[in-house]
This record gives structure tokens, C-alpha cells and sequence, in this order.
């Protein structure tokens, strides 16, 4: 074997067109941990500032505390003439209901637009769109005269009941896309068994829509447990506050704050968020992995 040939033999083979070398990955790699570090560093921050003392919360910036208080947590809990207890009831309560109301109403109205045939069905489908690129600050005070005049004003209600009338726009456009992508010949085969338009949604649309699915109730949960402007427009009674209203009672400017107690809150707020993330993003994903074979 010549020289030649050794050589291409030994050489290793040449690296895919695209790919970076040790160098780039290693810095690569490196920004983004950066990126990372930076990102969820506030995150970490405000956990070890709820388990400071409250003299050295703001006294440095460091995310290891000189010792390690829960006091916060109690005080944050039990601190207010209502417990914590409550907010967080109130808030899951509004929330659990948001995702329903989303995902039923916004899923029947979606297949309404992408299935069935109706006078006017265009030109509704565009009003609908038309209603995304108003700002809720326009509709807020006709809603508040509606809602006041029908007595809802300081109950869960007008949180809750235009959930279940499709008002969210952006989940009906969303699952409309979605719906026009599974195939028509189903619906056909159906129908050819005796199925109505109602058993079609209820057997082969929402089985096959799960990840659309998913994804309205992971958005309709996180924006209603960090909505702040619509509790506080039209919850007034502490009883019913939701968390976003019962963190804000912990700073008060005409006294002094207790920035330990929120802190605390903050953290425990962001408890139930995390999980029903993770939850539903295994189901989207598994949603997502089996949609094309059902199809």
C-alpha cells in the first residue's frame, strides 16, 4: 500500500457541509449558557431574596444568603386580613374555568369557520379577525357599563362568561389553521356512516386536535393568572382578589412594605404555572408525535 493511499485511509473524513468546528461549538455553547445565566438569574434572585432576612434583601445582590430565614413565607401567607389561601383559590378558580370556556367555545366556533358552510361565513371569519386588532383598552369601558348594569361588577362573571362566548380571537384563528389541515375526506367518510356535524367534532376533530388544543389551554392559563388589569377592574372586594391583586397589598406607599412577604408570594405564585406547563407540554408534545399517524 503506497504512501497515498495510507494517507487518505488514515485521514478522517471530511466534516458535513454547515457544521462548526470545536471552536464555534464551544462558543456557541458558551453565549447561550451566558444568555441563559442572565435570563433566569431575576428568577433566582427573588427566591433567595424570600428566604433573606428583610434587612439584607436589597444589601447585596449576591444569589447566596448569609443564612437562610422562612419567616417570609408565613408572614407572606398569613400577613393580610385574608390569607393567601384565598387568592390562590380565587385565582385557580377563574383559571380553570378561562381554559374550559377557550377551549370549548374557541374550538366549536374554529369548526364552524373551517368546516362547516353557512351564508356570510367569510365575511364573519374577517369581522372575527377584524376584533384582534382592536385594543382592549376600546372595549373596556362599554364592557364595564354592560357588566355593571347586569350586577357583575365585583363577582367572577365578567372574568369568566366571555370565555365561553369564543371572545378570544387569536385561539379561533389559531384552531381554524389548524382544523383546514386535517383532511375533508374524513368528514366525507363520516357522513357516509351517519354521522352529524356534531358527532364529526366531537369523534374526529378534537381527537386529532389535541395539540392546538394544548396549546389554547397553556395560554389561556399562564395569561389569566398574570392578568392584573382585569381583576383589578372589576374585583374590588379583598375576598375575591386573585394573587396578582393580593402581591400588590404587600407594597404599599403610605406605610412601609413587606418586600420579604412578596417575595415569598411571588414565588409560590409561580408554583402552579410550572407544573401546568410541564403537564401540558408533555401532552402537546405527544399530541404532536401522534397527529400524523392518526391522520
Amino acid at each position: 500500500m503506497t504512501d497515498a493511499t495510507m494517507s487518505l485511509v488514515t485521514a478522517p473524513p471530511p466534516a458535513p457541509p454547515g457544521r462548526r468546528g470545536p471552536i464555534g461549538s464551544v462558543l456557541v455553547h458558551a453565549a447561550l449558557i451566558a444568555a441563559s445565566i442572565a435570563m433566569i438569574y431575576p428568577l433566582l434572585w427573588m427566591i433567595s431574596a424570600s428566604v433573606r432576612p428583610e434587612d439584607e434583601i436589597f444589601a447585596s445582590t449576591s444569589l447566596w444568603p448569609s443564612s437562610v430565614d422562612f419567616s417570609s413565607y408565613l408572614r407572606g401567607w398569613f400577613g393580610l386580613d385574608v390569607s393567601f389561601g384565598r387568592f390562590f383559590w380565587n385565582s385557580l378558580v377563574i383559571a380553570v374555568l378561562t381554559v374550559i370556556g377557550n377551549v370549548v367555545a374557541c374550538s366549536l366556533a374554529a369548526y364552524a369557520f373551517a368546516r362547516l358552510r353557512f351564508a356570510g361565513r367569510n365575511f364573519w371569519f374577517a369581522i372575527m379577525l377584524g376584533t384582534m386588532m382592536v385594543p382592549y383598552h376600546v372595549t373596556l369601558i362599554p364592557q364595564y357599563v354592560l357588566f355593571l348594569d347586569l350586577g357583575w361588577v365585583n363577582t367572577f362573571l365578567p372574568l369568566v362568561v366571555p370565555k365561553f362566548l369564543a371572545s378570544d380571537a387569536f385561539f379561533i384563528f389559531l384552531m381554524v389553521q389548524f382544523f383546514r389541515g386535517i383532511p375533508r375526506e374524513l368528514d366525507e367518510a363520516a357522513m357516509m356512516d351517519g354521522c352529524g356535524a356534531w358527532r364529526i367534532y366531537w369523534k374526529i376533530m378534537l381527537p386529532l386536535s389535541l395539540p392546538v388544543l394544548a396549546t389554547a389551554a397553556i395560554f389561556s392559563f399562564i395569561w389569566t393568572w398574570d392578568d392584573f388589569f382585569g381583576p383589578l377592574i372589576y374585583l374590588n372586594d379583598m375576598n375575591s382578589y386573585t394573587i396578582q391583586l393580593g402581591l400588590r397589598t404587600f407594597v404599599d406607599s403610605s406605610s412601609t412594605s413587606d418586600w420579604g412577604g412578596l417575595f415569598a408570594m411571588s414565588t409560590l405564585s409561580l408554583v402552579p404555572v410550572f407544573f401546568f406547563f410541564l403537564f401540558f407540554q408533555r401532552l402537546l408534545i405527544e399530541g404532536i408525535a401522534t397527529t400524523g399517524m392518526k391522520r
